[in-house]
């Protein structure tokens, strides 16, 4: 395993994305999406977790290695690669999402072949680059701790804290599923782009991606909404024998439990998210 990997300088808009989440249907609207706005692979960031709840790891795994874009490693890559004996998602022992996670992830260690495993032990912790020279990291929980749940709520120390770690300016994030961009006292931005492979706990089918634009000298973080077949990607579920729960969920928006989530985002529950109409600059 790598721990870090460093993309040097790079140019023009990327696109971030976390949590494919084997949902392949989503994954392929994504990768049409960035070829619509004419963004090539190596702009395509992805914060890990590409392999959980749905249907499809083998087909998800396979489109998200031939697209090419640099892939951070989730928990659930860690735990694949591994062999563990689950997802390592940092859920509370006994909660609803701790069991009803050993379902799919059962399922989904069933179905990985030995390349794909190996391709996921490969993948590093985080990935450096530099965007209109701003110093850039983008990683799946936190630093020092990769199941780390970062929320909007969480404290600002703590996420100064990891951004120092990584001596960035940006963090990239993943891991939490919901989507925020976040300007810290001291300037800097954390940044989660959300999760492609399950809607935001807003009520919305559609799940969420981010730009980030450079613009004479400063950076714009735009979140923006996927559109995707969520219908087949729930019937697939059905038929592959998964959780009725998380088919439910890509069917209402709704998540299947708000175990996880700190109580400002627990109050949140199926209120409408704007954030595509507030993107966040950092100068």
């Amino acid at each position: 395993m790598n721990l870090h990997l460093d993309l040097g300088q790079m140019a023009g808009p990327l696109l971030v994305f976390g949590g494919p989440y084997s949902n392949r249907q989503a994954t392929e609207a994504l990768r049409a999406e960035a070829e619509r706005l004419g963004i090539p692979p190596e702009r395509c960031i992805c914060t890990g977790d590409v392999v959980a709840y749905c249907a499809d790891p083998v087909e998800t795994t396979d489109l998200i290695r031939d697209w090419g874009c640099p892939v951070v490693m989730g928990n659930c890559e860690e735990s694949l690669a591994e062999g563990a004996g689950d997802c390592g998602c940092g859920f509370q022992s006994g909660s609803a999402c701790d069991l009803l996670s050993k379902q799919w992830f059962g399922y989904a260690s069933a179905c990985l072949r030995g390349d794909q495993r190996d391709w996921m032990a490969s993948l590093p912790r985080w990935i450096r680059f530099e965007l209109e020279g701003h110093a850039v990291a983008s990683l799946h929980g936190a630093v020092d701790r990769i199941n780390r749940f970062i929320f909007a709520s969480s404290p600002e120390a703590e996420k100064c804290r990891q951004a120092d770690l990584v001596d960035a300016e940006v963090v990239l994030a993943g891991h939490c599923g919901l989507p925020f961009t976040q300007r810290l006292g001291d300037g800097r931005i954390w940044h989660n782009a959300g999760a492609i492979g399950m809607p935001a706990n807003d009520g919305d089918t559609a799940v969420w991606y981010s730009l980030v634009v450079p613009q004479r000298g400063s950076l714009r973080f735009e979140h923006r909404r996927l559109v995707y077949d969520y219908s087949a990607a729930a019937a697939a579920m059905r038929e592959a024998g998964l959780s009725e729960d998380y088919a439910r969920a890509l069917e209402t928006g709704l998540w299947a439990s708000l175990d996880s989530l700190p109580a400002r985002e627990r109050a949140a529950t199926g209120r409408a998210v704007a954030l595509d109409q507030a993107p966040c600059t950092r100068r």
